[in-house]
């Protein structure tokens, strides 16, 4: 006679009650953060934004967009990447919000769009309320810079996936266009100028390059460095100039001809300058027409980096791009020069003769666009 299975055995009653804050999550944090932040992101609001913070989503008033007689919503997301890692180790987290929103608002503006709104996302393994309000800070005050509202946010904590002092952060926006005023390759002709505008250091790409040559060099971030006139640390740190509102300013003005905007970022100057050019056409680009800035320099030699590779990297001092009609190349350069932004000239857009070869980009990131020629050799200080 067989007996009977026995009954599963219940799981046994803990000892000890765990809460959320036992696993390593404490709300109570985040609540101080965000009355620590609530004051900057409020001053990134105008009568558009209904509401405060703290809702579950953001409303933005878009009644203005009944002007437009076909709005083109614009779409951007983006992170700071392994920069967030020089903020951690210098314990400095108020700056690196510009490197969020430039990286995002200013992929908008190559269209021509203007950002309405924009949200943040920040995972952390433990929240230090003055630190997650410090990051926030950095964010708001890039957002009024950028002309834009930050409207909603997540801070999130995830113990044992991130270290207690490490994070990441996140951000997303939107803007508008009249489909009219959209710029891009449509509008790119032979004969139009190709502007370099400058860029305030390295930005927020190519940093795992940049501290992969620093770690084997075994240089500490606190080193003084006579040729960047700070230390390393101070240098790496530099926050991403945000382009936004200078850029749609000079592209509504009719005398500088805009046709295109590049954001420089990863992949280097060529690469994203092809993005933005119509199969058939090829810019030249003469790398002699401006002087590398010192911190490019000083990670080429350092790591012994190819200039290849440096190229296909970092932006080299070029933050965006800028082609114009041939009679508004002058007057867009003086448009940037009053709003405080070096622009020169890089070259001009021709034909497209199909050549191949090291210096020659064709397309880039999925867009079978345009070519950009590379010539000359870079000058250095």
């Amino acid at each position: 006679m067989t007996s009977a299975p026995a009954p599963h055995a219940r799981p046994q009653e803990p000892q000890i009650a765990i809460t959320y804050a036992d696993a390593g999550v404490d709300t109570d944090a985040g609540d101080r953060a965000v009355e620590l932040m609530k004051a900057a992101v409020a001053r990134t609001h105008g009568p558009q934004v209904l509401g405060g913070v703290g809702g579950f989503a953001g409303l933005f008033d878009v009644s203005a967009l009944k002007a437009y007689d076909r709005p083109l919503l614009a779409s951007s997301t983006d992170g700071v990447g392994t920069k967030v890692a020089i903020a951690q180790a210098l314990d400095k987290h108020d700056t690196i919000g510009f490197d969020l929103v430039g990286m995002v608002v200013d992929d908008i503006v190559v269209c021509g769009a203007a950002p309405l709104v924009m949200t943040d996302y920040i995972a952390c393994g433990h929240v230090v309320p003055e630190r997650i309000a410090d990051i926030v800070r950095g964010i708001a005050a890039a957002c009024e810079v950028a002309g834009v509202a930050l409207v909603g946010g997540e801070t999130a904590e995830h113990p044992g996936l991130l270290a207690p002092d490490e994070y990441d952060v996140a951000g997303a926006a939107v803007g508008v266009v009249e489909a009219a005023d959209l710029l891009g390759p449509a509008k790119v002709r032979e004969g139009d100028v190709v502007l370099a505008i400058g860029s305030s250091g390295l930005h927020s790409n190519g940093y795992s390059l940049v501290r992969k040559v620093i770690e084997v060099a075994g240089w500490a971030l606190d080193r003084d460095v006579p040729e960047l006139g700070r230390t390393l640390g101070e240098e790496l740190l530099e926050p991403t100039r945000v382009y936004s509102a200078d850029l749609l300013a000079v592209a509504r003005d009719a005398s500088a001809q805009v046709h295109a905007y590049s954001h420089i970022t990863g992949g280097g100057l060529a690469a994203n300058l092809a993005r933005v050019l119509p199969v058939g056409l090829a810019a030249t680009v003469d790398r002699a027409s401006w002087t590398i800035p010192p911190v490019f320099e000083l990670v080429r030699g350092l790591g012994s980096v190819p200039w290849a590779s440096l190229e296909a990297t970092l932006n080299l001092g070029v933050g965006m791009v800028a082609v114009t009609g041939p009679d508004g190349a002058d007057a867009a350069v003086r448009l940037l020069a009053a709003r405080g932004l070096p622009a020169w000239v890089l070259g001009v857009v021709g034909f497209d003769d199909g050549a191949r070869g090291a210096d020659i980009v064709r397309g880039s990131k999925g867009v079978h666009g345009g070519a950009v020629r590379m010539t000359g050799k870079y000058r250095t200080q």
